[in-house]
Order: structure tokens, then C-alpha cells, then sequence
């Protein structure tokens, strides 16, 4: 059964780090492109971030460029998401999810191309 697992979301103060982690099961990271996405209050559901996880390749939203990282260890099947400098308007709640893909990334995925989801930890992002 295919799953995957977020963890990592919760409070941080403005300004401040969080590293979100998914770990996935029921199938390898090599034959998938995982992405991550975030639902903030009121809006609707949005990409931030992706990677393959045959080689690596990563794709990233404008809007968090120079603040999010994503990277991958295909030996835990886990995929992370650094994010730095948070500001408040970043409070949502973060999905990471897969779609089967092997190669590079050449599609910033919308919601709907994507087949398995996570739960979703909630990033609140406040003082």
C-alpha cells in the first residue's frame, strides 16, 4: 500500500526555520517525482516544490526561491523540505505528494497531476 508521511510542521516564530520530512512506503523514491504543496487559510491548494527522485532533479515556485530546499535520501525513501526566513503570510497547511515519473523534472505539477497525498502537518507561522 502506497503511503506517505509528513512530519515536522508546527509553530515557529517569523524569521524563523523548519525542515518538514516525508516518508514514503509502499513504493522507491527512483520511480516517482515527489512535490511538495501547501493550502494556506481561504486559498486554494499550490505547489512550492518538487524533485525526482530518480536523479534528483528539482523545480521550485518563485515565490519561495532562496527560502525552500527540497532534497531527497532514496536509502530512507524520505523526502525534505528546508524552508528559512519564514514570514507569517507562509502559514499552511504542507502536503507532499507523488506521482510516478522516472527521469527529470521538466513539469511544475498542479494539484490534480499528482496520484498520492499525505495528511499534511500544519505550518503555523506566528509570534
Amino acid at each position: 500500500q502506497l503511503q506517505l508521511v509528513e512530519s515536522g510542521g508546527g509553530l515557529v516564530r517569523p524569521g524563523g526555520s523548519l525542515r518538514l520530512s516525508c516518508a514514503v512506503s509502499g513504493f522507491t523514491l527512483d520511480d516517482y517525482a515527489i512535490g511538495w504543496f501547501r493550502q494556506a487559510p481561504g486559498k486554494e491548494r499550490e505547489g512550492v516544490s518538487f524533485i525526482s527522485g530518480s536523479d534528483g532533479s528539482t523545480m521550485y515556485a518563485g515565490s519561495v526561491k532562496g527560502r525552500f530546499r527540497i532534497s531527497r535520501d532514496n536509502a530512507k525513501n524520505t523526502v525534505y523540505l528546508q524552508m528559512i526566513g519564514l514570514p507569517p503570510a507562509y502559514t499552511a497547511v504542507y502536503y507532499c505528494a507523488a506521482v510516478e515519473r522516472r527521469g527529470p523534472l521538466n513539469i511544475f505539477y498542479a494539484p490534480c497531476g499528482m496520484a498520492y497525498w499525505g495528511q499534511g502537518p500544519l505550518v503555523l507561522v506566528s509570534s
